[in-house]
């Protein structure tokens, strides 16, 4: 674990490889280097981190196509989880109607 003194500074250089593979977003980056910025923002970005890179000029439209194509109405993240969720609800309803007299 680090010590909590180098956390802004880990925070701080994780943050500028992010921007620098938004920077090379999309055509520039490996699947991996694609599965990583997702990652990094399901599982590390904090809300001040997504704002800073939102805010930067040179970043922002990297950023935005990054969001859209993976996070967006139809990504594949979010229609995983609505098929998630539908097959919950199905599964509870089917349940339910099972255990009615």
């Amino acid at each position: 674990m680090l010590p909590i003194e180098n956390a802004g500074v880990v925070a701080a250089e994780e943050r500028a490889h992010v921007a620098y593979l938004l920077t090379r977003y999309p055509h520039e980056l490996s699947l991996r280097e694609a599965e990583d910025l997702a990652n990094w923002f399901d599982r590390v970005a904090t809300p001040a981190d997504v704002l800073a890179l939102a805010q930067d000029p040179t970043i922002a439209p990297h950023y935005r196509a990054f969001r859209a194509a993976h996070y967006g109405v139809s990504g594949p993240r979010r229609i995983g989880r609505l098929l998630v969720v539908l097959g919950t609800v199905a599964a509870v309803a089917g349940a339910l109607s099972l255990m009615a007299p």
